[in-house]
């Protein structure tokens, strides 16, 4: 069986973790309803406070690609940035 996990970590800034969990309860569903090539796509909080981390699972690597270039993924998932502390940290896997 193929497949992609990714694993991104989000720094948020401090205060803004309630508008970040927001945004992201919009972003979740449009995934699951419009990417058929992924399998998972959830916001877990991490114990460090303001530090999240998403897992999700693509069959390849045309899915990941899609989910990068969708629409809601361009503006729900813009909505995320005011409420960073920095940049998504990115790690990508493959499945066994």
């Amino acid at each position: 069986m193929s497949g992609i996990g990714v694993i991104a970590i989000l720094r948020v800034q401090p205060g803004k973790e309630e508008e970040f969990e927001g945004v992201f309860a919009e972003l979740a569903p449009a995934v699951r309803a419009n990417e058929p090539g992924n399998s998972y796509y959830r916001l877990f909080r991490t114990a460090e406070t303001g530090v999240y981390k998403v897992l999700e699972c693509y069959d390849d690597e045309a899915a990941v690609a899609a989910h990068r270039a969708s629409d809601h993924f361009r503006s729900i998932g813009a909505k995320l940035g005011p409420c960073l502390a920095a940049p998504p940290e990115i790690e990508s896997m493959p499945a066994v």
